[in-house]
């Protein structure tokens, strides 16, 4: 399975000219970067076009979602983790932040003193030394290019360590104002910390494809006389270019590895385009889920799917229902696929710290979860005589993160095959 974006336009080109709208059409793609869009604007101007006399429209209607409130699950709407689906999906919605320490101001250094003489330090000597009183804020760019959200850095550069969670001394807060959004940064921030980056969702999916597609065409030298906006793509239109993502296979496994909310939101939308009854396509996914689910075998009693990914306090399944769909997926012709997906205990993704230093190590392919009250994880395991195993364990208490040993522990038990 592929997903598509292109480039239409109703117009006609003429020299340098596009005369009309250019569309940018998305389908749903959940992994669409800024990279991508780069390459279909640079075709455009492989054409020689460098102007548009009407707007640019992006068509995100490939979806059809209920309303998404990013704030609604922990009350942290610009964290990437919260960032809602849509039918044209840029970056995962995510702006990266990247903090440059600015070197402190040069002073001249202290005077000598003797045992009964101060004497100056002829310049030609010592050079001058960085003023450790007067730090500087660090220096941040932004990536994609927005092309109406301006920075505000109230962020102070304190003396001190680089923290291992040194973000937690930032926040963010996005304004809008009569010019645009603004992006207030403030917090502390180390200058041992060096170059560090930080990754926010300022704003919906929405505004977030206009600021970088208005952001990208301005810095490779486009210009248009209209806007950038959303609308729907007239029927009677010119495709121009096509972008193929990656397979689905792939688009899973960075889904798995990394725990990525957003794929997998986007995830179950598109298993709920094929569900025209359903008010909306997460609905329709959630019910086509829970029905393949059933009609392959599976328990499905006491199963809720909710939005498709992990952020949410009522999705639900039992650990046996987990253990019965992994023996139903190791079956299945995708299971090499499927398996792959999945962290490596000790070796990558969100598992890349377990069992480090156990002779287990690497031989469990897992999906770990993880949210206040919440520690869980599930795959499958090879013992030692290479038997493969599926294991699944899940954890609700307010102290679920202190499970994490014992989980381990499980992992070892099963490859020690006992």
């Amino acid at each position: 399975y592929f997903w598509t974006t292109r480039l239409a336009m109703d117009g006609e080109i003429q020299g340098d000219t596009l005369h009309g709208n250019l569309y940018l059409v998305g389908g749903g793609d959940p992994v669409f970067t800024h990279a991508d869009l780069w390459k279909l604007f640079r075709q455009m101007r492989g054409l020689g076009v460098a102007r548009i006399t009407g707007d640019i429209v992006i068509d995100d209607s490939a979806l059809r979602l209920p309303a998404h409130d990013p704030a609604v699950f922990d009350g942290q709407a610009m964290r990437p983790y919260n960032a809602g689906p849509s039918g044209m999906v840029i970056n995962f919605n995510a702006l990266r932040l990247t903090f440059v320490p600015e070197p402190a101001p040069l002073v001249d250094p202290p005077p000598v003193r003797l045992a009964s003489a101060t004497l100056s330090t002829p310049s030609a000597l010592v050079a001058a030394v960085p003023d450790s009183a007067a730090a500087r804020p660090p220096r941040i760019l932004t990536d994609p290019p927005m092309a109406h959200i301006a920075i505000d850095n109230e962020v102070e550069a304190t003396p001190g360590h680089c923290a291992r969670r040194w973000y937690k001394a930032l926040d963010a807060a996005a304004e809008r104002t009569p010019k645009g959004e603004r992006l207030r940064l403030s917090g502390t921030w180390h200058d041992a910390c060096g170059i560090k980056d930080w990754f926010v969702s300022p704003v919906s999916p929405q505004r977030f494809a206009e600021e970088v597609v208005g952001g990208l065409w301005q810095e490779m030298g486009g210009r248009q006389s209209g806007r950038v906006k959303h609308g729907k793509t007239p029927a009677e239109t010119t495709t121009l270019f096509v972008h193929t993502s990656r397979s689905l296979a792939d688009v899973v496994r960075d889904m798995n590895k990394w725990s990525n909310n957003v794929i997998a939101r986007q995830l179950l939308a598109t298993l709920g385009a094929s569900d025209s009854g359903a008010p909306d396509m997460v609905s329709g996914g959630a019910r086509l889920a829970q029905v393949q689910l059933a009609a392959a075998g599976i328990d499905t009693t006491g199963l809720s799917v909710d939005n498709g990914s992990g952020l949410s306090r009522t999705a639900r399944i039992t650990a046996r229902g987990l253990g019965e769909l992994l023996k139903q997926a190791w079956e299945r012709p995708f299971m090499p696929e499927f398996m792959s997906s999945m962290a490596v205990a000790g070796i990558d993704g969100t598992a890349r710290k377990r069992l480090r230093d156990s002779p287990a190590r690497g031989t469990a392919h897992i999906k770990t979860g993880t949210l206040n009250g919440v520690r869980a994880m599930a795959g499958y395991v090879i013992d030692q005589k290479g038997q493969r195993h599926a294991v699944a364990m899940m954890v609700n208490h307010a102290n679920a993160g202190a499970s994490r040993e014992a989980q381990d522990i499980l992992l070892e038990w099963v490859w020690e095959g006992r």
